[in-house]
């Protein structure tokens, strides 16, 4: 067990020592819009366009690699893939552990979402996907969390009845309510967290974070990941200024 714990800490020394050939861009394919598995079974999504031309704009060959949510980051800590592009949030906690990029979405509101709008989101229980800066925010209310492992199954439980609500990021959640026919609903009012979404990286890759940096400051700089923005999420979508 100790020599499988050493070998995973040298695999991720060596592999923050220089840019590999090919770099591999982790993410979760099970949160749309950010990333999910379309009918040819391939990434899509927000996430994957930006990707791909952010990895054209930093002159890199890249990958794509899915990985469940709730050890995406220890499995890019061990090396088995290189940056994290899954609709993750900045915050101090994370980055104690990993670096991250310049946020390719501004800070974005949470939101919760239940079958009626007087659904008791102060006492009653809350849905959210384990690990997100949202079930932490439900932790330190008076409702009681209840965790998924995905953000599809969070909805899911306000649907079957074993939560009052979900709270997720409010991007998320938007088609949903918009498919269901007026099954599901918004209610309260969005709550802000985090400090926008950022490309997740090993804190020794600095040469990998840097090329990312210039690229996103690019697409921020020409107009163009607004436009991806508004394209993935609707015009209505908080942007760059």
């Amino acid at each position: 067990m100790k020599k499988l714990v050493l070998s995973a800490a040298a695999l991720a020394l060596t592999a923050g020592m220089g840019l590999a050939d090919t770099v591999r861009l982790g993410t979760e394919g099970a949160y749309p819009p950010f990333n999910f598995i379309n009918d040819n079974g391939e990434v899509d999504g927000y996430e994957r366009e930006l990707g791909d031309e952010l990895c054209k704009r930093a002159g890199l060959e890249c990958t794509w690699v899915t990985n469940d949510w709730d050890s995406i980051i220890p499995n890019l800590v061990s090396g088995n893939y290189d940056t994290i592009l899954a609709g993750m949030s900045i915050t101090p906690e994370r980055e104690e552990v990993i670096a991250f990029s310049q946020n390719y979405t501004p800070p974005a509101d949470s939101a919760y979402v239940a079958l009626s709008a007087d659904a008791d989101i102060e006492n009653g229980v809350v849905a959210a996907q384990t690990g997100t800066i949202q079930a932490g925010h439900v932790a330190e209310t008076g409702a009681t969390l209840l965790e998924f492992a995905t953000g599809d199954e969070t909805i899911a439980a306000v649907k079957n009845g074993e939560a009052d609500a979900v709270f997720a990021d409010k991007d998320f959640l938007a088609p949903s309510v918009a498919e269901s026919g007026g099954e599901l609903t918004f209610v309260a009012d969005p709550v802000a967290l985090g400090g926008g979404i950022g490309i997740g990286m090993r804190q020794s890759d600095t040469e990998l974070k840097a090329k990312f940096d210039e690229a996103i400051q690019s697409m921020k700089d020409d107009g163009s990941i607004n436009e991806m923005i508004k394209k993935w999420f609707g015009e209505d979508a908080k942007v760059f200024e």
